[in-house]
């Protein structure tokens, strides 16, 4: 099949979990399929690099993405839209014009449009047979439940209540959607958003990426992985080190934390012990080079492609329930799950001081990863969504 792929994440390289399920979707159906990808450019600082995609994709189009204003014109404007603020300020007249000019000029057997930016263009490409990769609901439904005041819960309500009305009226152009995990399945009917043609795609990966990286025998290093741009990570570090650094470093004050990722300048509990590398392309080898791995996210919805990527180098995992959220791991078995600071303080000084539970945890973590969360368990799965929607196999 011709397939016309659009991403809001230029895929390369491959450095957040979105950027990475894109990354792994194309070269999955490369195998099969003729790809063109017309993708923003999230990073205008640095060229994209068109010319490592070459082996996943024909034909690569990268168009600037502009970050979202919420005090531009555009946003203001925003308020009056049925449209989500986000999405009246970021539409891009060029992304539309290449998607209409892509379509004109070829001819694509299927769409596949990544996140809600890129199926908001739907119009740009209708006619052509669509699916919209990766909905998800996690965060702004999340943000409007917890809300504290009632200020808060006005705010926060109408913001979901619009981003629900709007993500409603958008699924109807598409005849399946995917998801990264049940949860988020359960949360489209549970919210009337959508009831049926919800396929749930998971998060996968190469395990063949993560050889050739040796698990440290460092005790003393602790790792977290994800860019502050993804409010949920700056939670997660924020309650970290607020509540639950301490409690380790009582115990322990050798004990050290490393974390990768854009921290956008934005602000953290002081504390010794804590090195921010700022933006990383390859996190592998700092993953492979801590004893453990940390996701202690409160918030959030799909799965957690950090902790995939641990587990696929044997770097044994603590994370919240709900950082694990969507994942097919038991407690105890493919990692450690903890909710509270005490819980979450113990369960690390376990694993540093137990070499037996950090080598069990790792082979069976890695050996998930390969049996259920491997682009080649993935493959099957989205072939026949492809063939679902096209009513045709591949040629």
């Amino acid at each position: 099949m011709k397939i016309l792929f659009l991403s809001r994440w230029f895929p390369y390289p491959p450095t957040n979990g979105s950027k990475l399920r894109i990354y792994n979707l194309l070269r999955t159906l490369a195998r099969e399929h003729r790809i063109t990808l017309i993708s923003f450019d999230d990073q205008p600082e640095t060229p994209p690099a068109l010319e490592k995609l070459g082996g996943c994709c024909q034909r690569v189009v990268a168009i600037p993405w502009k970050e979202y204003n919420p005090e531009s014109a555009a946003a203001l404007r925003g308020f009056l839209s049925a449209a989500p603020r986000f999405v009246v300020d970021t539409f891009s007249p060029r992304m539309s014009a290449a998607i209409r000019d892509a379509v004109r000029t070829q001819r694509f057997d299927a769409v596949i449009a990544s996140q809600i930016e890129m199926a908001g263009y739907a119009d740009d490409f209708a006619g052509v047979p669509a699916i919209f990769d990766e909905v998800e609901i996690g965060v702004p439904l999340e943000r409007y439940r917890r809300a504290d005041g009632l200020p808060a819960r006005l705010r926060h309500g109408l913001t979901w209540h619009k981003h629900r009305r709007y993500l409603a009226r958008l699924l109807r152009r598409f005849p399946v959607c995917t998801v990264a995990s049940e949860r988020e399945r359960e949360l489209l009917i549970e919210t009337g958003i959508r009831r049926e043609g919800i396929e749930v795609i998971p998060n996968f990966l190469d395990p063949a990426d993560y050889r050739g990286f040796e698990p440290s025998q460092r005790s003393k290093r602790l790792n977290f992985t994800g860019s502050f741009r993804y409010a949920p990570n700056y939670e997660a570090m924020t309650w970290f080190l607020a509540a639950v650094f301490p409690l380790i470093r009582a115990r322990d004050p050798e004990i050290e934390l490393v974390i990768n990722g854009d921290t956008l300048g934005l602000p953290l509990p002081t504390m010794d012990n804590v090195t921010l590398t700022g933006f990383v392309e390859d996190v592998r080898p700092w993953v492979a080079g801590s004893l453990v791995s940390i996701a202690p996210l409160q918030s959030g919805g799909g799965t957690r492609l950090k902790i995939l990527e641990a587990l696929a180098l044997r770097t044994p995992v603590v994370s919240t329930r709900k950082g694990a959220e969507g994942l097919a791991v038991q407690d105890g078995e493919h990692l450690l799950l903890a909710d509270t600071p005490e819980d979450f303080a113990a369960a690390v000084l376990r694993l540093t001081a137990d070499p037996d539970l950090r080598a069990r945890l790792a082979e069976n973590g890695y050996r998930l990863v390969a049996e259920r969360y491997s682009s080649a368990a993935v493959r099957a799965q989205y072939q026949r969504l492809l063939e679902a929607v096209t009513g045709q196999a591949p040629s």
